[in-house]
């Protein structure tokens, strides 16, 4: 029995864009969405290396923009190959294929446009702070695949601990930590507006899945120690519990 259910614009926005995606156009489904996403992964780094040519801008802000979002692609292939996320795996016709194109990921490369066609040369913090968030958003996002992967290949049911004890979904979280950390560099309203239609996509797809997962009798101790995104307890809850474990050696000393 499920005792969540999914808000109605969440569910709305799911189900427009699998039916945009999957089947559009109708016919045979002879692509995997997996193949559709790598294609996109693969080729970025060639596009912004492309603008690069294309506007001359070779500063090392640039170059520092194209080792993270080309890259990115790659660190995303790794991790593919190695655990790929189930729902990749769905078949989709081409039709469909296209639309994943025009209606979702061909949006991330008007962050690059934005950045080096305005030659923007954003200050040591900015870049700190874009690498930091980036940095943090690969580790995110492959540490929870990883675990997700290879916790549910061993035993089926909620998965409850290691990353997902803190946020119930950390790939997702990575995901936009990843894309913030472009908009951040671009800075200009447009990146900012495609972060959030990423992060609206995606709080549609945390919204279905808890409805999804609140079937499991463990849902509700689940949900209320976790959070959907945002990992708050992390910030507090290994010094409490460095805290219980001194207060426990402390009292087993006093006997």
């Amino acid at each position: 029995m499920h005792k969540y259910t999914a808000p109605m614009w969440a569910r709305t926005i799911y189900d427009i864009s699998a039916k945009l995606t999957e089947d559009f156009g109708g016919g045979p489904r002879h692509l995997k969405m997996a193949w559709v996403i790598n294609l996109h992964k693969i080729i970025t780094l060639f596009i912004v290396f492309g603008m690069m040519v294309h506007f001359n801008n070779f500063s090392t802000a640039a170059w520092v923009y194209l080792g993270l979002h080309g890259i990115y692609g790659y660190c995303w292939l790794v991790k593919d190959f190695g655990f790929r996320d189930g729902s990749f795996e769905t078949r989709v016709t081409y039709g469909g294929a296209v639309m994943t194109y025009v209606v979702l990921i061909a949006w991330y490369w008007l962050i690059p446009y934005l950045f080096l066609s305005r030659h923007v040369e954003p200050s040591g913090p900015i870049l700190f702070l874009a690498v930091a968030m980036h940095t943090q958003g690969i580790t995110w996002m492959i540490a929870g695949d990883c675990q997700k992967h290879f916790s549910l290949k061993y035993r089926k049911g909620l998965v409850t601990d290691g990353v997902f004890s803190y946020t119930r979904n950390p790939n997702f979280l990575g995901e936009i930590l990843i894309y913030a950390s472009y908009a951040v560099l671009a800075n200009h309203w447009l990146a900012y507006l495609v972060l959030a239609y990423a992060t609206l996509f995606f709080y549609s797809r945390m919204f279905v899945k808890d409805a999804s997962i609140s079937r499991y009798p463990e849902w509700d101790a689940y949900a209320a120690r976790s959070s959907r995104l945002i990992p708050w307890k992390l910030l507090s809850s290994p010094f409490r519990e460095d805290i219980t474990a001194g207060e426990g050696i402390a009292a087993g000393n006093e006997h």
